[in-house]
C-alpha cells in the first residue's frame, strides 16, 4: 500500500470538495423553486462554483505529478492504483453530498432570502450568514435524509434514458483527466499528445451535459415557479440525477484502464 502517499490523500481531498459541490448542484434548482427565485439561486450558487474550480485547478498538477514521481519499476500498476484511490474519492464527494441534501436545501433557501434582501451584495449576504446568530439558527437545519425524505418520489416521473445519459457523462467526466495522463505512460512517444486530449474529453463531456440534461432540470424548475409543474416531481428527477451520478462514479472505475487505452489509440490520428 506504499501507493498511497500524503500527496494522494491531498488530491484525493479536493477531489472529494469538487464531487460533493457538483453533486449539490442538483440541489440549487431545488431551493430555487422552492422560494420561487430561480435566477438569485444559480447567481448565488456561483460562489461555490468558484470554490470547485479553485479546488480543481489546484488539484490537477498535483494529479500530473504522481506520473512523474512514479517509480521505474511496475509503474503501470502503481500509478494506476492511485489514480483509483482518486477515482474513489469522487464517489465518495457524491455520497457526502447525498448526505448533505436535505439540510443544503434548507441552508440555501434561507440564504436565496437574505440575498434578496441584501439587494444582490454578496459582501452583506456574507455578513450576515457568517454572523453567530445565523449560523446558531443554522445548526438547527443540519438533518441527515431521512427515509420519508425519499417516500415522495415517483417512479414512473423518473426518465430512465436521461439516467443513464447523466451516468455515462459523469463517469467521462470523472475519468478524463486521468485516462489522458494514464494513456502518456501507454504511449511515451506522445505524451504530451495524450496529455492534451484531456481537454478534449472533459470538453465533450460538459457539452453533452448542457445539451441533454441541464435545459430538462431548468424547465422542469421554471414550470414548478410558474405553477405549471409539480415540485415533487422535480425532486424525484433532481434525486434520480443525484443517483446516476453517484453510479457514474463507480462506472469510471470500469472505464479507466479502456478510456486510456482509447486516448492512445487516439493520438495515433493526430501525430
Amino acid at each position: 500500500m506504499d501507493f498511497i502517499s500524503d500527496r494522494v490523500l491531498f488530491i484525493s481531498l479536493f477531489i472529494l470538495i469538487i464531487h460533493c459541490i457538483e453533486t449539490l448542484a442538483y440541489a440549487v434548482r431545488l431551493s430555487g423553486a422552492r422560494v420561487k427565485m430561480i435566477a438569485s439561486a444559480l447567481s448565488l450558487f456561483n460562489l461555490m462554483v468558484i470554490v470547485s474550480r479553485m479546488a480543481n485547478m489546484m488539484q490537477q498538477p498535483f494529479t500530473g505529478s504522481l506520473v512523474d514521481l512514479a517509480p521505474k519499476e511496475n509503474t503501470l500498476l502503481y500509478v494506476e492504483n492511485q489514480y483509483r484511490i482518486l477515482i474513489a474519492s469522487s464517489t465518495l464527494g457524491t455520497v457526502l453530498g447525498i448526505v448533505l441534501l436535505p439540510t443544503f436545501i434548507a441552508l440555501f433557501s434561507r440564504a436565496i432570502i437574505h440575498l434578496s434582501d441584501a439587494r444582490g451584495s454578496i459582501p452583506l449576504l456574507l455578513k450576515r450568514v457568517l454572523s453567530f446568530e445565523y449560523l446558531k439558527r443554522g445548526i438547527k437545519h443540519i438533518q441527515p435524509p431521512k427515509k420519508s425524505y425519499f417516500m415522495t418520489i415517483n417512479m414512473k416521473q423518473i426518465p430512465i434514458k436521461l439516467f443513464f445519459i447523466n451516468m455515462i457523462i459523469t463517469s467521462i467526466y470523472t475519468i478524463g483527466v486521468l485516462s489522458a495522463l494514464y494513456a502518456a505512460l501507454l504511449v511515451p512517444d506522445r505524451s504530451s499528445t495524450a496529455i492534451m486530449a484531456s481537454g478534449l474529453i472533459n470538453g465533450i463531456a460538459t457539452i453533452l451535459l448542457v445539451i441533454l440534461i441541464d435545459p430538462k432540470i431548468s424547465v422542469l424548475a421554471d414550470d414548478v415557479v410558474n405553477n405549471k409543474g409539480s415540485y415533487t416531481k422535480l425532486k424525484s428527477i433532481s434525486i434520480m440525477m443525484i443517483t446516476s451520478r453517484l453510479f457514474g462514479t463507480l462506472l469510471a472505475q470500469l472505464l479507466f484502464i479502456p478510456g486510456a487505452q482509447y486516448v492512445a489509440w487516439l493520438t495515433k490520428f493526430i501525430v
